[in-house]
């Protein structure tokens, strides 16, 4: 490609896309609010339905989550519940499958299930994971492998990972049309 025929985007739009994904996020006692701004940024660029914030995740309006959100935290549905297993019993209410992402002895890799849709996915704590009553009521849990000495993967990288993952499954299925 001719250097003169690259043309970088990098203004916002002026409205949102009209593509919203069913995947919902669900943030179980995030301790960083940085982690949950840039989770809310991913969660606009991935355009999907809404983020769920448990216990003491931050929420907005909150300056240090408006600082990595960028702006995003005002387009991203989001709603709060006390606790991650009253999100996950609330989505099952709602026909959602629901995922627990966590490193579990015998959990498959994230891309070796079939999911299903709509979907949630449950992220923990940066340091305790997510909570274990909360995983007994997941549909599945499932892990990004890890190779280095460290089990630990920073939970905004992590969410990049399991989003566009996702997305790419849902359009390899129908092309977005469910």
């Amino acid at each position: 490609m001719d250097l003169d025929e690259i043309e970088i985007i990098n203004q916002d739009r002026e409205q949102p896309s009209p593509v919203t994904h069913p995947i919902v996020v669900v943030l179980d006692k995030l301790r960083s609010a940085y982690n949950v701004g840039n989770i809310f940024r991913l969660a606009d660029t991935c355009g999907v339905e809404r983020v769920i914030t448990c216990g003491y995740t931050a929420t907005p309006p909150h300056k240090k989550l408006e600082k990595t959100a960028l702006g995003s935290e005002k387009f991203v549905p989001v709603t709060h519940h006390e606790s991650s297993l009253d999100a996950v019993n609330s989505l099952k209410e709602d026909g959602y499958y629901i995922i627990g992402i966590e490193t579990v002895e015998g959990s498959p890799d994230l891309w070796d299930i079939e999911l299903q849709f709509p979907v949630a996915f449950v992220l923990g704590n940066e340091a305790l994971g997510v909570e274990k009553e909360t995983l007994a009521e997941c549909d599945a849990i499932a892990r990004l492998p890890v190779y280095g000495i460290k089990n630990s993967l920073n939970v905004a990288n992590c969410a990049a990972v399991v989003l566009y993952s996702a997305i790419r499954e849902y359009n390899a299925h129908d092309n977005g049309r469910r």
